[in-house]
Parts: structure tokens; sequence; C-alpha cells
């Protein structure tokens, strides 16, 4: 079960990675976005799955790397990558947009981020990035709509 749960939450290892791991697990959201960004149903499962995934693993990998919210758990930020662009035209600008802003905002943590960061298991692991993915949303959808895209 130890290596489902690092398997799981490190998302294959990436987040075992010494340089960025947050930055691969955000990219590698943004390749399952392009695989599945045309298939609606697929990809709001996909979101659904790796939130749903991280819930149950979470807590667990904070034990197994003796970490709170340690560096290796990456399942969030592939989650919260595919859920940055949900919803949003798919254009090669829009994704590198999403993907700066989504990556800033996981690092700074606005309001309330930060403090919800501090919760333990499960619940501080996923939801400070999906705050960041929701600030991130919000601002592509406006963009959008300004630029007609």
């Amino acid at each position: 079960m130890r290596r489902l749960i690092k398997i799981t939450t490190s998302f294959f290892y990436l987040g075992h990675s010494p340089i960025m791991p947050g930055t691969l697990g955000s990219l590698a959201g943004l390749l399952i976005y392009f695989v599945v960004k045309d298939k609606f149903p697929i990809y709001a499962f996909t979101i659904i799955f790796l939130f749903l995934l991280g819930i149950l693993f979470s807590t667990e990998a904070e034990k197994i790397y003796k970490r709170k919210d340690a560096q290796m758990i990456v399942i969030d930020e592939a989650c919260g990558m595919m859920l940055s662009l949900f919803l949003v035209p798919y254009n090669l600008w829009i994704m590198i947009a999403g993907f700066v802003l989504f990556r800033t905002f996981d690092i700074l943590k606005p309001p309330p981020a930060k403090r919800i960061e501090k919760f333990s298991g499960s619940f501080g692991v996923m939801f400070d990035d999906i705050i960041a993915a929701i600030y991130t949303n919000f601002i592509l959808q406006i963009a959008c709509r300004i630029f007609h895209i």
C-alpha cells in the first residue's frame, strides 16, 4: 500500500525530482489536459478523480514522507493545473498563461490559501492548490471574455 500511495501522490515519482517537483507535477497536469481537453466528460472526471485520490492518499503520504505537505506530493499540482484550465477555450497562449498564473498563485499562496495550507492532512495539501486553480481560472475566464477568445 505504501508504494501505491507514493506512486499516486508523487504522480509516478515526478515529485521525487530534485529540481522543481511542483512544476513537474503541474506540467503533468498540463499534459493530461492536452490529451483530454476535447472530451468534456473525461476531462471533468479526471479532475474529480485526481482530487479524490489526493484526498484519500495525501494524509498517509505525509506520514510516509514524515513531512507536512512534502514536496514529493504533487498530485495536488496536477489536479490544480487541470482545474485552472477548466471550461477555458483551448489556446496555446491561454495554456501558457494558465501555467504561469497557477504556479505563481501556488507559490505565493494568496488568501485564504496560506491559511488553508496550514491545515493538517489531505485538506491542507489539496485545497491550497484548488484555491490557486480557482484564482487562475477566474482570471483566464475574464481574459477570454475581454479578448473574445
